[in-house]
């Protein structure tokens, strides 16, 4: 049984193989997922054990600045993105509709496999969201979706890199995922820059609906392919887990938006490692943080008063 089983996965995997699109197999990380596997393995393994064991008796790590870098930084590379999906072909000649792999080796099939492998390879970068909260030992902003989401995102493109790196169908939610990635690292970045940059995130109640709106878009162009008479989209499999993909996360993400804005209810009160500076008490209000998880942050001004388990009490 065991054999029979083992047989098949590697019959599955020379199959896998024999598919890759030569235009992708010189990039880094392409060759095998085997490779890819073992980091986000670790990934986990350190999120989860390695990290916190290591800062369970050390005080938490001020990474403002590398932050602030890290975030702008990302902001840039996510608009770089952002421009080679364009001038690839969302910008100059997709319809938008059913737009087929392109297995050419035209410049622009070329230009949008590039594209596209740069997508992928941000978000092994975007695992340094979760690096940055383990060591500022911000344990409740580590939730399992953010892991799931974290660990799971790059495992999935592999496979649709390797197989559809250039089309339209299958690239159109990354699209929409970087252009979102530009405005929410602009928000941690100005976040992490410090209290005198407060005044400028007053859109930051708008990031959920930011997101609502990235589900409804992504939902709705792939839901064409059901509704096409005809569409020959190469590996359909690839937009039928997209179309799941997009229906659950606007699910996740409506329900947060009513027990925040509606019911107006909030999450457990944290009290971990809540920097005091000048009267002011980090508490929680609800914000979007990297890849769509919503946790707490936020600040609330207090004169002549101190923060204690949460409550804030006169002096």
């Amino acid at each position: 049984m065991f054999q029979e089983v083992l047989s098949n996965i590697l019959k599955f995997y020379d199959y896998v193989l024999q598919r890759t699109d030569a235009r992708v197999r010189d990039y880094p990380l392409m060759q095998s997922p085997i490779l890819m596997t073992f980091i986000l393995l670790g990934y986990v393994f350190f999120v989860l054990y390695v990290g916190p064991r290591y800062m369970a008796n050390r005080k938490p790590f001020h990474l403002n600045t590398a932050m602030i870098v890290y975030n702008f930084s990302m902001v840039a590379f996510n608009a770089y993105i952002v421009y080679e999906f364009l001038m690839s072909g969302w910008g100059t000649t997709y319809t938008w509709r059913c737009d087929l792999c392109d297995t050419s080796s035209s410049p622009e099939a070329l230009r949008m496999v590039r594209a596209a492998w740069l997508f992928y390879f941000s978000k092994y970068i975007e695992l340094l969201d979760t690096a940055f909260f383990v060591l500022r030992k911000k344990h409740s902003q580590v939730t399992f979706l953010h892991i799931v989401h974290h660990s799971v995102l790059p495992w999935t493109w592999w496979w649709g890199i390797t197989l559809t790196p250039a089309g339209g169908m299958g690239s159109f939610h990354a699209v929409v995922n970087a252009c979102v990635h530009v405005i929410m690292y602009t928000y941690y970045g100005l976040a992490a820059a410090g209290p005198r940059f407060q005044k400028y995130l007053w859109w930051k109640k708008y990031m959920t609906a930011i997101q609502l709106i990235q589900f409804v878009l992504v939902t709705g162009h792939i839901s064409q392919y059901y509704f096409m008479e005809k569409c020959e989209y190469q590996v359909p499999i690839f937009i039928h887990l997209i179309l799941i993909y997009g229906t659950f996360f606007f699910i996740l993400f409506s329900n947060f938006w009513i027990q925040a804005y509606i019911k107006g209810k909030r999450l457990p009160v944290s009290t971990e490692d809540k920097p005091k500076q000048n009267g002011i008490t980090t508490v929680i209000e609800p914000v979007v943080v990297a890849n769509g998880k919503h946790l707490e942050n936020g600040t609330v001004h207090n004169t002549n008063g101190f923060a204690h388990n949460g409550k804030v009490k006169e002096v």
